[in-house]
């Protein structure tokens, strides 16, 4: 059964993914003045300024990874498999061009038409616009299969291809004829590159040389060699010096001075993988290069030998994270431990703030001496880590395990460093087993000490601002087995370590003695603490989870429902949420008070890590072979959002990873009314035959009705308010010499108020309906009628149902009839009484005198006392709970 509208989690958006191995590129905009570039990341382009590489635009996600880019002044070209696509404004499709039956890997804009070039070795010349084919050429594999292509300068409607032969032709597009075909050098041609002079083009081969050929007459000017593979991509400097740089698979970088012929400088590790696009920007001593490591880097050439240094980059991991935590209380800061070996903050709230602290090495110093390629000192990937902000600028805040590897390292958050400490028990400073690794770590949260368990079952205690070894738990170790998880509380009181063995134990921190030991259903694959509510949750080897409450020392709750070995575990900031990962692809959320599970979602690949923002406005999750850190945003922050269990036979969506861009929750408005429908309880008008129901009104509409009479004599002004007389407009006066003004009349308002009743009367809405209800028995309509009134046109609408009043007797039966089915279905209760009260004080002497409404009178008193004695019975059997209860408690 699937569920009806949206789930907890939305996507939000994607953290540190910046390239691929696609080539990126390099635009002018002419109105604004400025250099932009182009990368593809994973199905969408992203879109930097070089001034400050500042992310300006994130096109649309095409179905699948782009795999070629390329562009011209209006748009940005991107293919993935054997289709070719066109962006316009950066963002959304415009064009869609298909007609290649293989993959496309060159593309070349050219003019009014771009040229794709597949596998198969098709090249097609499409129209921009019309997205017509305007010309196909089937070259031959085996003699000239296209490897490159390149629109020479000011070669009219001409295009040079290069091939895996090393051969190269020149041809023109327009009239569809070879011009001339280059014997090459028997090499095969990896890209092709113009040069600033005209008709001077760069070959890079993939022997690893570069030729500088002239094209116009098939001349070779100089020839270059680099010893690191095949040439990636080549640029030229155009600012003034005569410089050409070359890319390598390796990720170095040759510079070449083109006026002595000779090789200039190096730049060794630009890149941890192949260089994937290199470009000058035109005019300026900057170079950009971006690689498959996931890094775009800005190099400026300033200093003495030639050499770049960087001055802008944009990196996230080169391998998967393997865990993140949110690092401190604002929820701006992602730390993240990856596969290759870094350790690397995100910000939440803009690029700009991303930091490495750089990767983990046993000699910092010889480390990068050898540089990256060579460096035998480098430590296996952070498996484990810890961090609390409390002292983080006075020492390091950080403490990691790494893979199979007995040391743990102190990291140095403020200076995005490793820090001073190597933490491993003194009994191994001198060998370091290779069968005994740290396996667990915690921080306290006053920062001042480190908490490491080993594989063997020991578990040290360190300081973290001198890296002193501060004691063990148990007299050799705490557990027989390995340790597979350690919590401190927030005050120090307490460590809980949970060894492989089934076992949890809880020891005083400070004494080191043990204070209590329970065993497990299964042995744990790790432990979570919630420090602020004492919540610990355990995840198990077989798939379950149990929630213990530290102070009770006790499990309060077991859940299960995962198919798949649990990755990992994330609270609330509230504790209520328990969120875990595990391998079967589900993320699921369990609510701990309710003790069930109020929401699940697939997603395409495992969740490998998560973690809960502080501000519990974020979930992000990494997930298997990707590089991304994933934001989730908490849709219970800013929707409504259904909490209540799912049920038992509920069958998880798929949800779609969010991209880099923000995604707005356009859904939100439908989905919130069918949330609506799900959530909001319309409760019927009564709930059982043996309840008795109030209606909804408030007290005003129905408490004071009997009191009316007084509230009137209460609110009676002292005497009528007087009308100020008015002065003419022209005073009259006396006629005579002597002008004398005439005094005004006083006016005798002698006239009788009396309004004959008699003449005015007319049947009231709530008369007719009372009328009505005589033949059909239906008393909805008037009752709904009354509820809508106040007190004193209730009043009113009873006075009026007496003959004198202009009613009937038949009017009045009716109405005691109305309260008649409401004491039966017993509902409205209170408005029953008030309205019977107030009817029966206006015409008591009527009632009394007339045998039918007497007897409907005596009808209703005996229905009232049986409603009571019942409401009785009920009230007494709540009291009677109520009190035992209580007792119970006390």
């Amino acid at each position: 059964m699937a569920r009806e509208g949206g789930g907890l989690f939305a996507g939000f958006r994607v953290l540190g993914r910046f390239s691929s191995h696609v080539p990126h590129v390099l635009r002018y905009h002419g109105r604004h003045r400025e250099f932009y570039l182009a990368t593809a990341v994973g199905r969408s382009v992203h879109t930097y300024n070089v001034k400050k590489l500042g992310i300006v635009a994130v096109s649309n996600a095409l179905p699948q990874d782009i795999t070629c880019l390329a562009a011209d002044r209006m748009l940005i070209f991107a293919s993935y498999d054997n289709i070719l696509h066109a962006f316009a404004r950066n963002k959304e499709v415009v064009h869609t061009y298909e007609g290649h039956k293989a993959r496309i890997h060159l593309l070349q804009p050219f003019g009014d038409h771009v040229i794709s070039v597949d596998v198969d070795n098709v090249l097609i010349v499409w129209n921009i616009q019309s997205e017509e084919e305007y010309l196909q050429v089937d070259f031959d594999k085996a003699t000239f299969a296209v490897s490159a292509v390149l629109h020479p300068s000011t070669y009219l409607n001409k295009i040079l291809l290069g091939s895996e032969q090393g051969s190269l032709q020149l041809w023109n597009i327009r009239s569809n004829k070879l011009l001339y075909s280059f014997p090459g050098w028997h090499l095969a041609v990896t890209t092709l590159e113009q040069a600033p002079a005209v008709d001077v083009v760069a070959v890079g081969l993939i022997s690893g040389h570069i030729i500088v050929h002239n094209i116009k007459f098939d001349e070779t000017l100089m020839k270059f060699q680099q010893d690191w593979g095949p040439i990636t991509a080549i640029s030229f400097r155009t600012d003034g010096h005569p410089v050409m740089a070359a890319g390598s698979p390796i990720g170095h970088i040759a510079l070449w001075d083109l006026e002595e012929k000779k090789l200039m400088c190096q730049m060794q590790d630009a890149h941890s993988t192949a260089i994937a696009g290199m470009s000058f920007v035109p005019g300026e001593p900057l170079l950009i290069t971006n690689g498959a490591d996931n890094a775009i880097r800005v190099w400026i050439f300033d200093g003495p030998g030639g050499t770049g240094r960087v001055l802008r980059s944009r990196m996230g991991h080169s391998a998967p994270p393997t865990k993140i935590r949110y690092h401190g209380q604002n929820g701006e800061q992602i730390l993240s431990a990856g596969q290759d070996g870094t350790l690397q903050s995100f910000s939440t709230v803009h690029e700009k703030f991303n930091k490495s602290l750089g990767r983990g090495s046993i000699n910092k110093k010889k480390s990068k001496k050898k540089g990256l390629k060579l460096d035998t000192m480098a430590l296996p990937p952070i498996t484990v880590f810890a961090s609390e902000v409390a002292h983080q600028s006075d020492w390091d805040s950080i403490v990691a395990c790494h893979q199979g590897y007995i040391t743990c390292t102190t990291w140095n958050y403020q200076k995005t460093s490793m820090g001073a400490h190597k933490l491993r028990p003194e009994e191994f400073s001198k060998h370091k087993p290779i069968d005994i690794y740290a396996t667990a770590v915690d921080i306290t949260s006053c920062g001042n000490f480190a908490v490491i368990g080993l594989s063997t079952g020991q578990v040290d205690v360190y300081n973290m601002q001198s890296g002193i070894h501060r004691g063990r738990y148990g007299k050799e170790r705490a557990h027989e087995g390995a340790i597979r998880g350690l919590a401190v509380d927030g005050l120090n009181q307490l460590i809980i370590t949970a060894g492989s063995e089934g076992l949890i134990k809880f020891w005083k921190f400070k004494t080191k003695d043990l204070v209590y030991s329970t065993e497990l259903c299964s042995s744990p694959s790790g432990i979570l603490l919630h420090r602020d509510s004492g919540i610990l949750g355990i995840a198990f080897d077989d798939f379950s989870i149990s929630v213990l409450d530290i102070e009770t020392r006790k499990i309060v709750r077991t859940f299960s429902g995962h198919h798949g070995r649990i990755n990992d575990m994330t609270f609330s900031p509230d504790g209520r949420w328990l969120i875990t990962s595990s391998m079967d692809c589900t993320i699921k959320t369990w609510n701990l008070p309710s003790g069930c599970l109020i929401d699940c979602f697939l997603v395409d690949s495992a969740a490998v890590s998560l973690t809960m923002s502080p501000t519990g406005d974020f979930l992000a999750s990494t997930h298997v072979d990707d590089l991304g850190i994933y934001l989730w945003s908490n849709r219970s922050l800013y929707s409504l959002v259904s909490l209540r269990p799912l049920p038992a036979d509920y069958e998880p969506s798929m949800v779609t990873r969010p991209s880099t861009c923000p995604v707005q929750d356009v859904d939100v408005a439908g989905e919130e009314e069918t949330c609506d429908e799900m959530i909001e309880y319309i409760s019927p008008e009564q709930l059982g035959e043996q309840l008795i129901t109030l209606s909804s009104l408030p007290e005003s509409r129905w408490k004071n009705l009997l009191s009316l009479d007084v509230i009137k004599k209460k609110n009676k002004p002292r005497e009528p308010p007087k009308v100020p007389k008015s002065a003419p407009f022209f005073i009259p006066t006396v006629p005579g010499l002597i002008p004398r003004y005439i005094p005004p009349e006083e006016e005798n308002d002698t006239q009788s108020k009396v309004v004959n009743l008699g003449v005015l009367a007319q049947k009231s809405d709530f008369y007719i309906h009372l009328e009505e209800a005589l033949s059909t028995n239906e008393y909805t309509a008037p009752l709904n009628l009354l509820k809508s009134l106040g007190p004193s046109n209730i009043e009113i609408e009873l006075r009026g149902l007496a003959p004198e009043g202009g009613g009937s007797m038949e009017v009045m039966l009716s109405f005691l009839r109305m309260i008649g089915t409401m004491l039966n279905k017993k509902y409205n209760f209170e408005l029953a009484q008030a309205y019977l009260a107030l009817f029966l004080k206006l015409h008591l002497k009527i009632l009394s005198s007339e045998p039918k409404l007497l007897e409907e009178v005596s009808r209703l008193s005996m229905q009232l006392e049986e409603t009571w004695i019942h409401l009785r019975t009920l009230f007494n059997q709540s009291l009677c709970v109520l009190t035992y209860m209580k007792s119970a408690l006390l």
